[in-house]
């Protein structure tokens, strides 16, 4: 693991000993993370800005390099006669590299958007209502 990585984790497991004033062994303090200070594991969080960034790509509210990356099926000549075109799913391009080039924000973030419920993925909703929606479901897996 990257050291980033590293110092998130022990960041996100030393804090809510501090909060809750408990102790490193004990029990349900994944619990109270959940529960009381409504934070996602290290893994869910990640899913959650990549599903951020692509509803922002959907919107046009992102920069220009993840836009152009994500490419809806239904706007894929080949692709539109689709079942996915209809239920707002986007494109997943190839990548050579198997250490780099599936941690690409191209090739990570759509697979991310297309595993999400299609409530969620729901073009009419706001960006308040699309988080909302979006932790929701992240923190019903649990």
């Amino acid at each position: 693991m990257t050291s980033v990585v590293i110092h998130a984790i022990l960041g996100q497991k030393v804090t809510p000993l501090i909060v809750s004033d408990t102790r490193k062994l004990d029990l349900g303090l994944s619990r109270l993370m959940h529960t009381k200070l409504r934070w996602l594991d290290i893994p869910e969080r990640v899913q959650y800005k990549l599903s951020l960034v692509m509803y922002l790509c959907q919107h046009n509210q992102a920069p220009r390099y993840p836009t152009d990356h994500c490419t809806p099926v239904s706007g894929t000549v080949f692709c539109q006669h689709l079942r996915s075109a209809s239920s707002h799913q986007v494109c997943v391009p190839h990548y050579r590299l198997s250490t780099y080039g599936r941690r690409a924000f191209s090739v990570a973030g759509p697979p991310v958007w297309n595993s999400l419920p299609e409530d969620v993925r729901d073009p009419e909703c706001s960006v308040d209502s699309y988080r909302q929606s979006l932790k929701t479901f992240l923190f019903s897996q649990y």
